[in-house]
């Protein structure tokens, strides 16, 4: 990890993070990392749900949209678009989030999902709402 969580943080991340393995390692605002297992979270062909994706892609991206907030702002996703491009089916899968674009009410990330092999499984844009702090 090259950039630790702001203490200003919640520091959980929430329940469905918990629930489907997903684990912030580098809280950088430029480029927040995460990665998830792909072992509980198959549907039913053995392949990575594209819902599990979809909600790690939401959680990368919102967990940068808060760095952007700022402590005491909030975020809330209005639009996510995935485009899957490979199966997954072992391992772990790592989301890249690099933003698009910040503004006062609005930031834009652009997410890759990557097998272990550096392959690219899949693709998204996450746009979220910002309420910075007042």
């Amino acid at each position: 990890m090259s950039t630790m969580r702001p203490g200003w943080l919640p520091q959980t991340q929430g329940p469905l993070d918990e629930k489907l393995g997903i684990q912030i390692t580098d809280w950088d605002p430029e480029r927040l990392v995460a990665t998830m297992p792909v072992a509980g979270n198959e549907q039913p062909f053995g392949l990575l749900h594209g819902g599990a994706t979809c909600a790690l892609v939401e959680s990368v991206g919102s967990w940068a949209a808060m760095l952007h907030a700022g402590q005491g702002g909030n975020v809330v996703g209005i639009e996510l678009n995935a485009s899957y491009l490979r199966g997954a089916s072992a391992g772990v899968v790592t989301a890249v989030c690099t933003p698009a674009r910040r503004g006062r009410t609005l930031a834009t990330y652009l997410v890759e999902v990557t097998d272990e092999a550096g392959r690219a499984t899949a693709t998204a844009r996450l746009t979220c709402m910002v309420r910075p702090a007042r």
